[in-house]
């Protein structure tokens, strides 16, 4: 059994999360606080006792990796010949976009969604257009069907960027809303990059689908984007791999992450990929358990001690949504005014696009300890918000 309460202290270790003040909390960027895998450390290790680290390649090895760990935790086992090596899901993406459609095209996304997607649209000259999710009295965020078709359908837009599971809102794609999807995408020849660097982190008992495995339209006309990243803590590792079934899509993306250098592996990236990938499956179960349990602490807390705040609850990532609505200030004020009452950083919900102005997203992959100062510390400032809207 892993520890996962085990408090670790990443102050000055040249972490982005923790480049804070010594009094704050960060709980924003999708980073976790927990040791990865140890089969992980194991590895690296191993491959440092050589002593040396030139050039490398990408083994079969690591693509047998990929393909078995997506045969047996998602029952899907794509083909190895799909799979190419990149340096991460982020630079894909941006990749992607510069190969796939033209100056001026529209990348369509579905808001509230992470917020770098804009950046790799709107950086390389593209436009952002987004079919907002709608949000019912239930809380689960829905597509409205009419208005994807008809952003899909418009002369310029030619690539799809979809978040699943979706990332803010934590929300897991039924196959059946991801064929409908693949549908309107082929009819109106539109390229799905699906970013599901999130796939692995789901509640226990829930299980997402990736997009290539619905069918074979979906299969035909799609990019994946995979990463053990967010499940194993290992980002600055930089291994992704991109999934592309379709050879002469494969070929286009391909062309370009070699000539974006964005092909060539670091010397740890293979070993520490290959033993998440291959020594991992309980430790994930662990993980999931951990933070659901995260989840449902922070829920009660919300519910018994900060009537002003809910959450709404998603069945993926470690992240949590805060419809902050009721609080009467906006996201950024109310973000930047509870760091500086109580030091805790949290990301505003407003960088995400659609309805993200009335919400904070809290990271809870960290230990229950950690979790629970963090919410005394948001009660502080929830308090503190709502003395100053008074004033």
């Amino acid at each position: 059994m892993t520890d996962f309460s085990k408090m670790i202290d990443r102050r000055h270790s040249n972490s982005v999360k923790w480049d804070v003040a010594d009094n704050e909390l960060p709980m924003w960027v999708a980073d976790m606080d927990f040791q990865t895998l140890p089969a992980i450390v194991d590895a690296i290790e191993d491959r440092a006792k050589n002593g040396i680290f030139g050039y490398e390649e990408v083994p079969q090895a690591y693509f047998e990796a990929v393909q078995n760990w997506y045969a047996e935790e998602h029952n899907w086992r794509p083909d190895t010949e799909w799979m190419i090596f990149a340096t991460g899901v982020v630079p894909t993406i941006s990749s992607s976009v510069r190969r796939l459609t033209n100056v001026g095209d529209n990348v369509l996304v579905q808001a509230p969604v992470y917020n770098i997607f804009y950046n790799s649209i709107v950086n390389n000259g593209r436009h952002v257009l987004s079919s907002d999710l709608v949000r019912d009295d239930q809380d689960v965020y829905h597509i409205d069907w009419n208005d994807l078709e008809a952003k899909m359908a418009e002369p310029l837009t030619t690539m799809m960027i979809l978040c699943n599971p979706h990332n803010p809102v934590g929300h897991i794609w039924s196959a059946e809303t991801l064929a409908k999807i693949g549908d309107l995408a082929a009819k109106h020849h539109v390229v799905v990059l699906a970013d599901e660097i999130h796939g692995d982190i789901t509640a226990p008992g829930k299980e997402y689908t990736p997009f290539a495995s619905v069918n074979k339209v979906n299969e035909q006309n799609s990019v994946t984007c995979v990463s053990p990243s967010k499940t194993f803590n290992v980002a600055a590792l930089h291994a992704a791999t991109v999934i592309v079934p379709n050879e002469a899509l494969r070929s286009v993306v391909d062309r370009g992450l070699n000539t974006d250098e964005l092909a060539e592996p670091n010397s740890f990236a293979i070993p520490g990929t290959i033993a998440a990938y291959t020594k991992g499956h309980q430790w994930v179960t662990e993980l999931r358990a951990y933070v659901e349990e995260n989840k449902n602490v922070v829920t009660k807390f919300i519910n018994d001690n900060i009537s002003s705040v809910h959450v709404v609850h998603g069945d993926a990532t470690y992240l949590i949504w805060l419809d902050i609505s009721e609080v009467g200030m906006p996201a950024k004020r109310l973000g930047q005014l509870i760091r500086e009452k109580t030091g805790l950083y949290l990301s505003e919900g407003s960088v995400y696009g659609g309805d993200g102005d009335q919400f904070l997203r809290m990271n809870l992959a960290c230990p229950r300890q950690r979790v629970l100062d963090g919410l005394n510390r948001l009660e502080t400032g929830i308090k503190a918000a709502k003395a100053a809207i008074k004033a």
